[in-house]
């Protein structure tokens, strides 16, 4: 099949194609003679695979580790479920951080009540006199 069939198979772009190629989670397919890409169903379920992955938010490094695990289908699935585990640790740091940010909005928010001049706004003064000299440190694997 062709770029654009796989690509409409896996509700993605052909350009989303192309990137996970060049990034090497994709294996690049084999060419026609008229030089087309000509994709398998394998394709179609690493494709699949990448694409379950990322909606999971996980990183093209995490992909790719959990990838070379599934290409060795004889071993035993503990680096899969260390992988997985991992990763939602990333994902309750996330949270933790998401938490102190609505946290930090609700405090803001409380700062202005009712309609005013935008000048006497409680949320822009709040804004204005915010101390952000020192950047929060994330420890999420996204960075």
């Amino acid at each position: 099949m062709k770029i654009g069939e796989l690509a409409k198979i896996a509700h993605c772009t052909t350009e989303t194609i192309r990137f996970y190629e060049k990034e090497g989670l994709l294996p690049e397919a084999e060419r026609t003679e008229a030089n087309y890409r000509s994709y398998t169903a394998k394709h179609v379920e690493r494709l699949r695979f990448i694409r379950n992955c990322r909606a999971l938010d996980m990183t093209h490094d995490e992909i790719r580790a959990l990838l070379r695990l599934t290409d060795a289908p004889a071993n035993g699935c503990g680096g899969i479920n260390n992988l997985i585990d991992e990763h939602i640790a990333h994902v309750d740091t996330r949270i933790d951080e998401l938490q102190q940010l609505k946290a930090q909005l609700h405090v803001l928010r409380e700062q202005c009540h009712g309609e005013q001049a935008v000048e006497d706004c409680g949320i822009v003064q709040g804004l204005s006199e915010m101390d952000v000299s020192a950047p929060r440190t994330r420890h999420t694997h996204l960075g």
